[in-house]
């Protein structure tokens, strides 16, 4: 197997430029560290140590912080306990057809208004609360800063860090600091666990959207540390963490209601964002490594890999700016955005209406529901668009 892996797999021509070989990369003791492709084998271990880190954090300081700030949860109605429609809902569809609902309805002995209501709540049932969102947002803010300080602080005596053309001089014989090294696998153990977790989250609109991205960066780290392009891929790492501190951020205080910090939090990310996704990033890092790397090695395999990858990543940064641009323009030409959102927002198959039938809950409960759908409109600010909320306003239940 190793033979094969060898001959195949880590082929010269597919990882470092032409005219250089693998024993080029090999450093004697004391002499620093060359990338090597087995020490990547300690990112999955990293990332089942980030899931248990991040499962006592929510509950250790997530959930106490978000009551501190304020952040109230939704009183749904449970569904009352059917078995049969139970499994129908777990083993077949969450939204039963009217056919279907009706066939229900004579296993059930119930009404068909029945059937659709009692789908209806528990739908709602498994909509995720404030607080898990909060949750999410506290962890994914409080590594993304601790990675962008620690990330800043490595890089900024750097060479490369202020002259690209740095990341390619002595390329691919550069050694790799401590830090950086550990800078890597962090942060692929960290995306690695938010694609383990991915199906246990809040699903959001844009949610192809941000499999696609974690894939592209776990691929844009691995094959960017085994071919020794650490130096821009530190660069490509603290761009991308620096604008999404102020998106977590943002989550964290919209789900307590503080709406002008809101405000000011989705000027201040809007620009951060376009600014190092649409600038900083085409300019100074994929000119870097398309045009820039060419003055030092010939083009290989690696090369058109890295850049590739390097695409993927600026074509969401394009639809990403393209939302985040039009909730600006209906923010200052309208003074209202609905329904655009870059990454915030339940999946769709949940019901907009929570709306009950007469005799199924009592009168309190309505109107409880319908002040917390009052409120919740009242206290609406910038960054629902950002997170991705329903239209409340098609939610508040009509009078009877």
């Amino acid at each position: 197997m190793e033979a094969l892996l060898n001959e195949w797999l880590w082929r010269e021509e597919f990882w470092i430029p032409p005219g250089n070989h693998w024993k080029d990369m090999e450093m004697k003791e004391g002499e620093g560290h060359f990338p090597l492709p087995r020490d990547l084998m300690y990112t999955l271990p990293l990332a089942l140590i980030f899931i248990a880190l991040r499962y006592i954090f929510e509950r250790v300081i997530a959930i106490p912080l978000s009551k501190v700030l304020g952040v109230k949860d939704r009183n749904r109605i449970r569904a009352p306990s059917i078995p049969k429609l139970e499994a129908f809902y777990k083993q077949h569809s969450q939204q039963p057809s009217q056919s279907e609902v009706v066939g229900l309805g004579k296993q059930c002995g119930l009404s068909q208004r029945k059937i659709q209501t009692w789908f209806r709540h528990r739908r709602n049932q498994d909509r995720p609360s404030n607080t898990k969102k909060f949750c999410e947002a506290s962890w994914r803010f409080v590594f993304y800063l601790t990675s962008f300080i620690a990330g800043l602080g490595s890089l900024i005596d750097t060479p490369w860090f202020w002259d690209q053309s740095e990341c390619w001089r002595g390329y691919p014989k550069q050694p790799v600091s401590e830090a950086h090294y550990w800078y890597y696998m962090l942060e692929m153990g960290f995306y690695l666990s938010l694609l383990l977790s991915v199906s246990v989250d809040v699903k959001r609109k844009d949610f192809k959207e941000q499999v696609v991205h974690h894939i592209a960066t776990i691929f844009l780290i691995g094959f960017s540390y085994i071919a020794n392009y650490v130096r821009v891929g530190t660069l490509v790492m603290l761009v991308h963490d620096s604008s999404d501190i102020i998106l977590e951020v943002g989550k964290m205080l919209h789900y307590a209601l503080w709406t002008t910090t809101c405000d000011f939090l989705f000027v201040l990310f809007a620009l951060v964002f376009l600014v190092t996704r649409l600038y900083v990033f085409p300019s100074r890092i994929i000119h870097t490594t398309l045009i820039v790397s060419m003055e030092f090695f010939e083009p290989f395999f690696g090369y058109y890999f890295f850049n590739a990858l390097l695409f993927v990543l600026q074509a969401l940064h394009v639809y990403w700016a393209y939302l985040i641009l039009r909730m600006v323009y209906r923010f200052a030409f309208v003074g209202k955005i609905e329904g655009d959102v870059r990454s915030d927002e339940e999946s769709p198959v949940d019901d907009n209406d929570e709306e009950e039938d007469g005799g199924e809950c009592s009168w309190e409960q309505r109107k409880d529901a319908i002040n917390s759908r009052l409120a919740s409109l009242a206290n609406n600010c910038v960054l629902n668009n950002l997170t991705n909320q329903t239209n409340i306003n098609s939610r508040v239940p009509k009078t009877r």
